[in-house]
């Protein structure tokens, strides 16, 4: 991992444009996957309000790892449901680039979640049918994107994550590391603006947990942007950064 200074980093010391260095730069000068800012969910259950998010924000520069960590009912999903693009806020920004997400029609969301986001989620989310160059391609197919060149790239991706000799197995075939393996390769078919991982090694046993936050940790380091949601301490001391929630407020936003 690269040298970071020891400073916390708070949403406010961002803010205020403190002179945090992470890869050489200062972050207030970086470009940034992801800005959130004042973003607030109500929900109304049973004729009362549920206040899921009370005014969070932070920004994520380009080549961040944050994890968000969060006890129950501290707001970790709604925030997950907004920054997948799954629902909008009550109020507040969201900008993906300079695109402000909150104010997406359903077209745009869904458009959005297919180009910009790569999901990793928990249970892998892999088409049984489906061998594992195939699963690859999906976001592919459904964007109406599969070319020949494209193609490869799925070969390709399938070679990075160690499974080019399995590119004709099935889920079935697979073992629950290597099918993560293959959840990760699509999440990166369409270079999206970041990668939104959804407890990744949960259902991993302790061993396999260390090789995809390897893997992980490796796509880091190589350029790429990624938000985990994850309510495992270990997991987390394997980012960058993390960001507590409590009753839908950031408690803390520290870096390693």
């Amino acid at each position: 991992m690269p040298v970071v200074d020891p400073l916390v980093l708070s949403t406010d010391s961002y803010q205020q444009g403190r002179g945090i260095m992470f890869d050489g730069q200062h972050l207030e000068r970086m470009p940034l996957a992801a800005s959130i800012r004042d973003l607030r969910k109500d929900y109304v259950l049973s004729g009362e309000t549920v206040h899921a998010l009370r005014g969070v924000s932070f920004d994520v520069p380009v080549g961040d790892y944050v994890s968000i960590m969060g006890p129950s009912g501290s707001g970790k999903s709604t925030l997950l449901n907004l920054l997948g693009c799954l629902d909008r806020p009550t109020s507040g920004s969201f900008l993906l680039g300079d695109d402000n997400v909150a104010h997406m029609n359903d077209d745009q969301l869904a458009e959005t979640r297919a180009r910009r986001i790569g999901f990793v989620f928990q249970s892998y989310n892999l088409l049984p049918a489906l061998t594992v160059v195939e699963n690859i391609e999906v976001p592919l197919y459904y964007g109406g994107q599969l070319t020949p060149k494209t193609r490869a790239r799925c070969l390709e991706l399938a070679g990075m994550v160690g499974l080019a000799d399995r590119l004709n197995h099935r889920p079935t075939q697979l073992s629950g590391g290597q099918q993560q393996r293959v959840a990760i390769a699509r999440s990166l078919v369409n270079d999206p603006k970041f990668i939104l991982a959804d407890e990744p090694t949960g259902n991993l046993d302790s061993k396999t947990t260390e090789e995809i936050l390897a893997l992980l940790e490796r796509l880091n380091n190589e350029g790429r942007t990624i938000i985990m949601v994850t309510h495992e301490p270990e997991v987390s001391q394997k980012t960058r950064r993390v960001i507590w929630l409590r009753d839908g407020e950031v408690l803390s936003d520290e870096r390693h």
